[in-house]
């Protein structure tokens, strides 16, 4: 299967470098600057070039623009009736089908960037004229990095947005307490963040064994009374878990709103 990828940059990457691992594609990535193109045809393997060439039916056109650029960069691009994937947040399968010419064989996807290291999970949506074929062609592609979630409405693209699209982030920034907080007892930073990745890791893949409760896990290691449910009780004063949903909110209202900016244009 031939996939072509406008834009190469970390998530194209990302996307292009697990086809390449999986095998059974020929990778093709079309990206304007000419530094780019030469690094990620000698770390990938893949072809480049700075425009695209014309598509058919049976090709798969990745579209991994900035949601702004998206619309210059798809004006004189000849999809051929290719089937495309667009992982630009805001940009609306009406406004993507405007952009290039009228097409309906559209999928948009919200990855995330664990996709990096084949540990992505990415939110999927085709409006009801995306055949069955085509809906299992993007799912097979973004398995490739990670899970996959098919979505009932569009709409819900900001819903997972605000979680596992955004939600790295959110993990990077707790990961980021923890350090510091190790560093403030006293350890240096390189030991503060082998503990706070490695108590991460350790949690995240406990949870993932036992399937068990979120809630019932973090019970059983909380002694009433102990060191831990003192931690947890200065976090629930805080209020920590509210502003955590609140950041998710803030987040699914900006996607919606970007959204409608580009809709305006």
């Amino acid at each position: 299967m031939n996939v072509y990828f406008l834009g190469g940059g970390n998530m194209a990457a990302a996307i292009a470098g697990g086809l390449v691992k999986q095998g059974g594609y020929a990778v093709h990535i079309a990206n304007r600057g000419e530094e780019k193109r030469q690094r990620l045809a000698a770390e990938l393997g893949v072809a480049v070039s700075e425009k695209l060439p014309p598509l058919g039916e049976q090709d798969v056109l990745v579209l991994a623009v900035k949601p702004q650029d998206m619309a210059a960069a798809c004006w004189d691009v000849q999809h051929g009736g290719a089937l495309v994937l667009s992982v630009a947040a805001g940009l609306s399968t009406d406004t993507l089908s405007h952009y290039l010419g009228g097409t309906k064989r559209i999928v948009r996807v919200m990855p995330n960037t664990p996709s990096k290291v084949g540990l992505g999970v990415s939110g999927l949506y085709a409006a009801e004229t995306v055949g069955e074929g085509d809906r299992q062609t993007a799912d097979t592609i973004m398995k490739a990095v990670g899970e996959t979630v098919w979505l009932a409405d569009e709409a819900q693209i900001h819903n997972i947005t605000g979680i596992s699209g955004s939600g790295p982030a959110y993990v990077f920034y707790l990961l980021n307490a923890l350090q510091q907080a190790a560093q403030a007892q006293g350890f240096d930073q390189a030991a503060a963040r082998s503990l706070s990745l490695a108590t991460f890791q350790g949690a995240v893949a406990l949870a993932a064994q036992s399937g068990e409760d979120f809630a019932l896990l973090q019970q059983n290691v909380t002694s009433k009374g102990g060191t831990t449910h003192e931690a947890i009780q200065t976090f629930e004063a805080r209020n920590v878990a509210a502003a955590i949903g609140e950041g998710v909110a803030a987040c699914v209202a900006r996607s919606q709103e970007m959204s409608k900016q580009f809709e305006a244009v």
